[in-house]
């Protein structure tokens, strides 16, 4: 894989997984863009630029500013997204909207700037992180799948509007990852082992592969799809979580 000469975008790569697959692109060759709202260290070795990708009007001014002087975008791979936990009765408005704000309506504002330079180049990559929780159901986590399944098929439509344009559209779904927002769910030093093993109680079945995936194990997956070596790929779903939805 080489990205050599290539521009890229990455939404969400101020840690965990975005971080992880802009690094990754950036080893590869590209020049890489990396957006989210805060950037905690100094050295990321890819372009960081601030942004809040649930506004729109933010994100429209980004990609005037970006794309006046830049003729290409040559892959876009959306990584940005926020976990809100809690049954469906205690799920809070705020809550509700930041899912949606941030998981795909982020995604929707990005794509509605870019696809028109898509449309004008004839070729490109888009690759979205969406989650293995939109294949099965995982209690406590109605806005966070809810709002993961509606960028599934946000992409997917995008994946069908612009394949006669010669530009891809996939998704990565990565289960159970060694990332803040992962640790944030973990409540005792048996945490890791006991997501691992699964939770009977929230019909949640366990990992077979018996461990928790890197961000980089993720990365790779998104990269791959985003390379000529996924060059007749389209509107897939790769899941990415040591078959723990068993293939669901």
């Amino acid at each position: 894989m080489s990205f050599s000469g290539q521009s890229v975008w990455v939404t969400g790569a101020g840690q965990g997984i975005g971080r992880a697959v802009a690094e990754g692109f950036a080893r590869l060759g590209a020049q890489v863009i990396g957006f989210d709202r805060a950037f905690s260290e100094g050295n990321y070795g890819f372009t960081t630029y601030l942004l809040d990708v649930g506004d729109a009007a933010a994100v429209r001014h980004a990609c005037s500013e970006l794309l006046s002087g830049q003729q290409r975008v040559d892959v876009f791979a959306n990584v940005a997204g926020i976990l809100r936990l809690g049954a469906i009765e205690d799920l809070s408005s705020a809550d509700w909207d930041d899912s949606i704000r941030v998981n795909v309506s982020g995604a929707f504002y990005l794509l509605r700037e870019l696809i028109p330079r898509f449309k004008a180049q004839g070729s490109g990559a888009v690759v979205a992180v969406s989650s293995n929780a939109t294949h099965v159901p995982r209690m406590q986590m109605a806005a966070y799948s809810a709002s993961k399944a509606a960028l599934t098929s946000l992409i997917q439509t995008a994946g069908l509007e612009l394949a006669e344009h010669g530009v891809r559209c996939n998704l990565v779904s990565p289960g159970s990852t060694d990332t803040a927002m992962q640790r944030g769910m973990w409540h005792g030093e048996d945490a890791r082992e006991r997501t691992i093993a699964g939770f009977p109680e929230q019909y949640k079945l366990g990992i077979p592969l018996r461990k928790i995936a890197t961000p980089e194990e993720v990365a790779r997956t998104v990269l791959f799809l985003a390379s000529d070596l996924a060059s007749h790929i389209t509107l897939q779903d790769i899941v990415v979580d040591g078959g723990a939805t068993l293939a669901a």
